[in-house]
């Protein structure tokens, strides 16, 4: 059973989105909070899974609650679930520690793979949030990335879980662990939101 926690203000977004989840087999909503608040004070004690989280809510933001949850809880899954497309918002998202990226009018069906994916490893965003983010980015010379560890980075940024990078790119998953162990000991990093940020700092894909 997978454990998904909301924060979300609005009632009738809260309510579908609750309904659907805990009406979904294999998932579970029990709980959904209106603030960042409210959620920073339960969640900690009671990790779920999986967070959905909003950006605009009253008080803290969501992408401050994302910053706050990541330091009492680094390895929570938390996905932006949210009506904003701006640049700043999904990079500031993305760089806060959010694992994934999806806006509100995604399917409920596309929404419950997502939430699948982000627990297997995957960072999964909207098609049109993951083209921004590839888009912006361009390749920095000084890069100590191979070209097939730029390939693989590219993949984790676009939110591609380690199967998929490797059926994409026609090797075994091994071969992708060893290159996700090198591209992490390369930047200095430790996990893939930390190779993200990295990436999208200095430009590396």
């Amino acid at each position: 059973m997978i454990d998904v926690i909301l924060v979300e203000d609005n009632h009738d977004v809260r309510e579908m989105l609750a309904m659907i989840i805990d009406g979904s087999e294999g998932f579970s909503c029990k709980h959904a909070f209106v603030d960042c608040e409210s959620a920073l004070q339960f969640i900690p004690d009671n990790p779920p899974d999986v967070v959905l989280m909003d950006i605009d809510l009253p008080g803290i933001s969501g992408i401050e609650g994302i910053k706050r949850l990541k330091v009492v809880l680094p390895n929570l899954d938390i996905i932006m679930l949210t009506v904003h497309e701006d640049d700043d918002s999904v990079f500031d998202s993305l760089c806060a520690g959010a694992s994934g990226y999806l806006l509100k009018n995604t399917d409920p069906t596309v929404l419950l793979s997502s939430i699948k994916d982000v627990i297997s490893g995957g960072s999964p965003m909207s098609s049109s949030i993951a083209r921004k983010v590839v888009g912006s980015f361009q390749r920095s010379n000084s890069s100590p990335l191979t070209g097939r560890e730029t390939e693989v980075l590219k993949k984790l940024c676009e939110g591609q879980n380690h199967k998929a990078i490797a059926e994409s790119l026609f090797v075994s998953n091994h071969t992708i662990r060893m290159h996700i162990k090198n591209i992490y000991k390369k930047l200095h990093v430790h996990s893939r939101g930390q190779a993200v940020k990295k990436a999208i700092d200095e430009r590396l894909v």
